[in-house]
């Protein structure tokens, strides 16, 4: 059996992150991962640039039962302190839209330098590892074969590998959401050996499939991209939405995924920017000859307009022959578009998810278990979703940082 002051199961962005303030402390760390390949997540974020931080990241764009949870952890590591650190390394990286922050290069370049910290922190990484069972050890005072494990030590990890014994445990296995990169329940399985409740889960920034009769129509407008305005439970975000074969997704929809519930209807004003009414009574006035469609392909693609009109149930007809309130509907159409969606896709696609470990059994300030001496939750694993746009990625240094000041 193995001693060491610090083990971290889940090496993805927090973990490795929780492990170097560790090792930077003098605490001896072990992470261990279950894949092959370090950073899976990480690698393949942000179109494979890796959107690592948003320059306005603050506790209001995260969804947590308790919206006050994330304050502390945001306010002792911020953007500004991960941004430090990238420049130490001399990453280069833009800001793409709204603050989000994107390598010029490659997302391995973060991947990189969090391999980098800890290897000068003295962190052990031990990929490849299955987690057999996870003990604690309150009143007991030796390891399966009868050895006396010592005092200081809390918790007794039993792997692949054999058995690991630490004082304080930290578990950064995220959530569910892309099952193929690896995602397990193994975290909920942990908060809830140790009687510590989960928010419920589901699929979180991840598009929208739609009804057949929506699919016939939407489907046909495969790649077509438009500025948007997505409603939703008294939440909007103005950003492009995409048509898909399966049906919608691009940005609005991704955010606006994580406050829909199932039989809602999401309203879109895909004239998000300006006033349609206006804009078609002006062109009304002015060109009164030229039809709908006309009007509306200077705003929008030829085939997303021949495609709308009949969806909308919109007549194409000159502008002159349209009445104020004729002109005032179709302009609606395009404003106040409702459709109900028949689901999403699921934690197939999903970038995150909602819900997980319920932070009023956790330490806002250090992430450690409230009534459980030495284990520690971070990152994704707990009840905190971000918004799309890297705010995900800055929970993760976030959290990691402040348990690593203490684990």
């Amino acid at each position: 059996m193995i001693k060491t002051d610090v083990i971290v199961i889940g090496a993805g962005a927090a973990g490795l992150f929780c492990a170097t303030e560790a090792g930077k402390r003098g605490r001896s760390a072990i992470v261990f991962d279950h894949a092959k390949r370090l950073g899976g997540k990480i690698l393949m974020s942000g179109g494979g640039r890796c959107n690592f931080t948003n320059m306005y990241a603050s506790h209001e764009n995260f969804i947590c039962e308790n919206p006050h949870f994330c304050k502390s952890a945001l306010s002792q590591y911020t953007q500004w302190d991960f941004i430090s650190l990238v420049n130490e390394y001399g990453i280069k990286y833009h800001e793409k839209t709204l603050g989000q922050l994107f390598c010029d290069d490659t997302a391995k370049d973060i991947v990189d330098m969090l391999l980098a910290e800890c290897k000068k922190a003295n962190v052990s990484i031990k990929n490849r590892t299955e987690i057999l069972d996870v003990k604690s050890l309150r009143g007991v005072e030796s390891d399966s074969s009868g050895k006396p494990i010592g005092q200081s030590m809390r918790y007794l990890v039993n792997t692949s590998q054999g058995e690991f014994a630490c004082e304080s445990l930290v578990i950064a296995t995220g959530g569910l959401s892309m099952p193929k990169l690896g995602a397990t329940p193994f975290g909920y399985r942990v908060a809830e050996q140790f009687n510590i409740p989960i928010i419920p889960t589901k699929a979180a920034l991840v598009p929208f499939t739609l009804h057949e009769q929506d699919k016939q129509v939407i489907g046909e407008l495969s790649g077509i991209s438009v500025d948007a305005n997505a409603q939703c439970n008294d939440m909007n975000f103005n950003e492009n939405i995409l048509f898909t074969h399966r049906g919608l997704s691009g940005p609005a929809v991704l955010q606006i995924s994580s406050y829909w519930e199932p039989g809602q209807a999401v309203e879109f004003d895909l004239f998000p920017n300006g006033d349609l009414h206006q804009d078609l009574i002006e062109q009304q006035s002015q060109t009164p000859d030229a039809h709908l469609s006309t009007a509306l392909a200077k705003h929008y693609s030829k085939r997303f307009v021949q495609a709308a009109l009949p969806y909308f149930n919109v007549a194409n007809k000159p502008l002159k022959q349209y009445n104020p309130k004729e002109l005032q509907s179709a302009a609606e159409a395009f404003s106040q578009w409702q459709i109900k969606p028949n689901g999403t896709e699921g934690y197939r696609t999903a970038e995150v998810t909602l819900g997980g470990v319920n932070t009023d059994y956790v330490s806002s300030k250090t992430m450690e278990v409230k009534n459980q001496e030495g284990l520690f939750f971070i990152g994704e694993v707990l009840d905190v979703t971000g918004w799309l746009g890297g705010y995900n990625f800055q929970w993760a240094w976030s959290s990691g940082w402040v348990a690593g000041q203490v684990v």
